[in-house]
Parts: C-alpha cells; sequence; structure tokens
C-alpha cells in the first residue's frame, strides 16, 4: 500500500478509537465526555496501534489466540511508552490507572490489555477488511485530495492543540511552584499568586482538564481560581 493509504487507514482507526473512548468514558462519567488532545475528534494513539498491528500481526489471521496476545501486547507497549513520553513532555500525567489492579506505574493496567487483545482480533478480523474494501476503491486523484484535506486539518489540530497543552503545562508548573511555598491552604493569598502569575497565559485549557479528568481531579482548587479569574477578567473587559 502507498503512504497515503496508510495515512487514511490511521485517520479512519484512530477516529473509530475516539467514537469507542468517548462512548466508554460517558457511560462510566453518566455525561457526554469529549475525549482525546486534539480538539478533532481523533485519537491518534488509536491509530498509530492499529497500523502497528496490521503491519505486525496480518501472518496471524484468523488465529485469534495470537492476535489477542501480541495485540494486547503492542498497545500497552505503545501506551505505556506515549503515557511516559507526554508526562515528560507536558509536566503531567495524562491517564492515570494506579487504583485499577495490576497496573504498571499507572499507566497501562490489566483491564485495559485485555481489551486491546480484544481489540486487535476485531481490528484485523471485521474493521480492516472492511474499511480496505472501500479505500482500495478510490482513484489516485481522490485519494491524493482525502489526504491533502486530512493532512492539512491535522497539522493545525495538533498545532493549536500543543498550544494549549504547552499552557496547561505551564499552569501546572505554577501551581507546583505555588504549593511549595506552602500557600495552598491561604485562599486569598493563593488567589492572588496565582492572578500574576497566569495573567501573559492567554489560552485556558478547558477542555484538556476536562477530557482527562485525574488532572481535573488533582487541582480541582487551583483551576478552580483560575476559572474565576478568567471568567472575572471576561466581565472586565465587556
Amino acid at each position: 500500500m502507498t503512504f497515503i493509504e496508510w495515512f487514511i487507514y490511521f485517520i479512519i482507526y484512530s477516529i473509530v478509537g475516539y467514537v469507542a473512548e468517548v462512548i466508554f468514558v460517558s457511560i462510566q462519567s453518566k455525561k457526554i465526555v469529549n475525549r482525546g488532545f486534539l480538539c478533532g475528534p481523533i485519537l491518534p494513539i488509536y491509530g498509530l496501534g492499529a497500523i502497528a498491528m496490521i503491519l505486525l500481526l496480518r501472518r496471524y489471521t484468523h488465529d485469534y489466540i495470537a492476535l489477542f496476545v501480541f495485540g494486547a501486547l503492542i498497545a500497552s507497549i505503545l501506551e505505556y511508552f506515549i503515557g511516559f513520553a507526554l508526562e515528560k513532555i507536558f509536566h503531567n500525567k495524562w491517564w492515570d490507572y494506579s487504583d485499577c489492579k495490576y497496573n504498571l506505574n499507572g499507566r497501562i493496567c490489566l483491564s485495559n490489555t485485555i481489551l486491546f487483545g480484544l481489540g486487535s482480533v476485531a481490528l484485523l478480523e471485521i474493521m480492516h477488511p472492511f474499511f480496505s474494501k472501500y479505500v482500495l476503491r478510490l482513484g489516485s486523484k481522490s485519494l491524493i485530495i482525502i489526504f491533502i484535506v486530512l493532512s492539512a486539518l491535522l497539522v493545525l489540530d495538533t498545532i493549536y492543540s500543543c498550544i494549549v497543552a504547552y499552557n496547561l503545562r505551564s499552569r501546572l508548573i505554577i501551581v507546583e511552584e505555588l504549593k511549595k511555598e506552602k500557600i495552598s491552604k491561604l485562599p486569598n493569598i493563593l488567589q492572588a499568586r496565582i492572578s500574576k502569575r497566569v495573567k501573559g497565559l492567554k489560552l485556558y485549557p478547558g477542555r484538556l482538564v476536562k477530557a482527562f479528568p485525574y488532572i481535573a481531579h488533582k487541582y480541582k482548587k487551583e483551576f478552580a481560581i483560575m476559572g474565576k479569574l478568567r471568567k472575572n477578567k471576561n466581565k472586565s473587559k465587556k
């Protein structure tokens, strides 16, 4: 297959993963949760995982046990190292499975690994044969047009989302520094310090905080103060 075809598969499975994640988390939270690092309906980690499985596991088609075991292993390794990378780059955990049984550093857990294994079987036996049937019917011109549009949207979304995430990272660093000053239990002083420190930060990453409840729970008090300051600032502008 050509690079363009692989890219389209990457987008397809990133969207499928997004839909599955939103449904699963929304059922748990009993409300609609817009998951994902990017603003668009796409979770690249699922796209990367799907491409890796298709490339590495095609020889095991119809061998359900091999697909389950190797698929679970590939997806878990990918989730672990992407989680580790995001923590180092953006100064915070985006997900934490520390409360789940049989987890590894809170980045992966047994229940997710089992779901990944089942997903790999569904991917190779059902989803990929279905989607590839339609992708392979597309002409070269159609593939190029789709590639240009999707890649442009993905690049723009990634740039914007990284700016927002770095803004969140800056806020988290500020909160950690303020906590070290032992003033977190003094609301008025904390509010004054936060107001001064976040003055130059233009984007408030509310969507990311809602998308990753672990962050919102860990810094609930501090984000409440930041949200209040932001509302007051907007009111004063009006």
